[in-house]
């Protein structure tokens, strides 16, 4: 993965060292097409599949090496080095120390600026991200940038729709298919500690990622075989996997609770195995938000640290978003669960869509079958006679007539299900309404008085009623 620069319309003959050195830090030109992804996939070559034919050939072999010695080291060290209790207390502090160095680093510091930094706090998160062993600060952020940028897609370099493992550790271990979309960085190069890390990113890796660890372990309790195991090498496999999460279980477990568009989830357990970073579909919302949980009970040790750091003048300008555009976003897939709800319900039939009938009919009809008007409605209640609650003869009685004074207090001031009930029951609609005239709220059930619509369906105009004197006017 590279993130190299660079302008198309560029004329290097005719530009000095020094604008193609500007130009080379100035963001990527965007072709102005309707669809940026579409319009690179159809004009971009990408690399042939992987196959068991050229395996070997495709396979990035540094990050093969770096994501399988050290489990396999471990394994073997672990069998033959006692675990102490002080170095087990080490290992897991020092964990979360270079996993910090990621998530309140590489990730919501560089990668999204969701925060500043005071410069002995970004050489502290540099150095302790690059104990992590994840490629250095410009590189990481660059591809975390168009994994952003372009979600779910083929310029996301860890693509979930691709597959679960493919999204873990997949895409490190294979030559990328395609060179990921084009992703601003520019701000990154001229960042002095961004400098210095990737440019002494070997030995640092070395040294924080092995050396600092062994250290410790030796010169507080002697104990360096397990310094080096435990606190550095296992120490590295759990914080490359814990990082490997939020490309992976991030999009998989969980739920959406702001929108649905694209893969991240959020979900309790993705927390606790990535310092923070589970409520993932939050992140992809709201991406400089220095938060990943917005509750206070939700876990999220990063935007802990990130707050404590704050407070100590270490850091400042925490971004927060507008909670009235957070609310939106919940308010909105609260919606969309409701309408699915909503749909999977039956509802009375549309008035545009039960035929129309004049009184006479009504009171004809009504001697073949048992038809009561209310509301300007008429409604066959014939399996429900026996069932009504007040008794068969209250619905006997108001048979071939005008019963809405009735079920609306004159008897009875039914419940709402009543009234949702009865809708159910709609075969018709009186021409030119009731005798006591049509009450447009009595005409709408409860149920039906706040409903969830498209904006599609709230500017389609209705059709008129048609109007169908006769006996095969009633459905």
């Amino acid at each position: 993965m590279s993130d190299v620069v660079t302008k198309d319309s560029v004329n290097i003959d005719a530009l000095s060292a020094t604008k193609t050195s500007q130009a080379a830090d100035a963001p990527m030109s965007i072709p102005d097409v309707d669809n940026y992804v579409a319009y690179t996939i159809r004009n971009t070559k990408a690399l042939p599949p992987v196959t068991w034919s050229n395996l070997l050939s495709e396979l990035n072999w540094l990050s093969v090496y770096i994501l399988t010695v050290p489990p396999l080291v471990g394994i073997v060290g672990a069998f033959y080095v006692k675990l102490q209790w002080q170095t087990a207390i080490w290992a897991v502090v020092y964990y979360f120390m270079t996993g910090l160095g990621i998530t309140a680093g590489y990730h919501r510091l560089w990668a999204h600026r969701a925060y500043n930094a005071s410069l002995p706090l970004q050489y502290l998160l540099a150095v302790l991200g690059a104990g992590s062993l994840q490629g250095s600060i410009k590189w990481w952020s660059r591809g975390h940038r168009a994994h952003h940028r372009y979600t779910d897609t083929e310029l996301d370099p860890y693509n979930a729709h691709k597959g679960f493992w493919f999204a873990h550790i997949g895409w490190m271990l294979v030559k990328p298919r395609r060179k990921p979309g084009v992703a601003d960085v520019s701000d990154l190069r001229h960042n002095p500690v961004v400098k210095w890390q990737h440019k002494h990113y070997l030995s640092l890796i070395l040294f924080m990622g092995f050396v600092f660890p062994t250290i410790v372990a030796y010169l507080g309790w002697g104990d360096v075989k397990g310094g080096f195991i435990y606190a550095g090498v296992i120490r590295l496999v759990f914080v490359h996997h814990s990082t490997f999460c939020v490309n992976s279980l991030a999009h998989w477990l969980g739920e959406t609770p702001f929108d649905d568009k694209h893969t991240p989830r959020d979900h309790m357990v993705t927390a606790f195995v990535t310092i923070g970073e589970g409520y993932h579909n939050f992140h992809h919302q709201f991406p400089m938000d220095y938060r990943n949980a917005i509750k206070w009970y939700q876990y999220d040790p990063t935007k802990w640290t990130i707050w404590v750091l704050a407070k100590l003048g270490l850091a400042s300008h925490l971004k927060v978003f507008p909670d009235n555009e957070v609310r939106k976003g919940q308010l909105t897939m609260e919606l969309k669960r409701l309408r699915r709800t909503q749909e999977k319900l039956a509802w009375p039939s549309d008035s545009n869509d039960l035929p129309v009938i004049s009184w006479e009919s009504f009171t004809a009809q009504s001697e073949k079958r048992p038809l009561i008007l209310i509301s300007g409605f008429i409604h066959d209640v014939s399996d429900f006679i026996e069932e009504h609650p007040g008794g068969a003869h209250f619905i006997r009685n108001y048979i071939g007539k005008d019963a809405t004074t009735a079920f609306f207090g004159g008897v009875y001031d039914h419940s709402n299900a009543a009234h949702n009930l009865l809708a159910m029951k709609r075969v018709g609609v009186l021409h030119g309404g009731s005798p006591h005239g049509l009450d447009d709220k009595r005409a709408i059930p409860p149920s039906q008085r706040l409903k969830i619509a498209r904006y599609t369906e709230l500017l389609s105009p209705g059709s008129s009623s048609t109007y169908s004197d006769g006996e095969d006017g009633l459905l």
